[in-house]
C-alpha cells in the first residue's frame, strides 16, 4: 500500500495526501523523473512544461504521484535527493506541499493561491 494517495485540492487541481502519519525528516515521496535537455524541454506542449523542474542544472519532467504535489508558501516537504522530505510532522489527510522556488526556472514567475497566511502572492526562483 502507498503512503499517499492523489485526489482533488483546495490548492490546485490535484494534490498528494498523506494516507499515514509522517515524522519530521522522513521520506514521503520518491521522484522518478524524465531527464530532458533544455531543447527537448522547451519543445514539450505548454500543458507538459508545468510540470518540469529545474534542479541543480537538470531539468526533469515530473512523473505521477510527484508531478501533483503543490506549492505552499509554508511548505511541509524540503528537496533532497530527488526526493520529498517532511520538514515537520504531518497528519495522515495532510496535503504535501513543496516551495517551488527551490526548483523554478530562473526568471520563471507564477501567481501564488496556496491559501497560507505567510503567501507571497508570487513564485520565483
Amino acid at each position: 500500500m502507498s503512503d499517499i494517495i492523489v485526489k482533488k485540492s483546495k490548492i490546485h487541481e490535484l494534490g498528494v495526501f498523506a494516507v499515514r502519519d509522517f515524522k519530521k525528516g522522513e521520506i514521503i515521496l520518491k521522484w522518478h523523473p524524465s531527464e530532458l535537455t533544455k531543447e527537448q524541454a522547451d519543445k514539450l506542449p505548454e500543458e507538459e512544461k508545468r510540470y518540469i523542474a529545474l534542479l541543480k542544472g537538470k531539468y526533469l519532467l515530473m512523473q505521477p504521484s510527484e508531478r501533483f504535489v503543490n506549492h505552499s508558501c509554508d511548505a511541509n516537504t524540503h528537496t533532497e535527493n530527488f526526493c520529498d522530505v517532511a520538514k515537520r510532522d504531518i497528519k495522515k489527510g495532510e496535503e504535501i506541499t513543496a516551495n517551488y522556488s527551490e526548483t523554478a526556472s530562473p526568471g520563471e514567475r507564477m501567481e501564488c493561491k496556496c491559501g497560507s497566511k505567510n503567501c507571497r502572492r508570487i513564485i520565483t526562483a
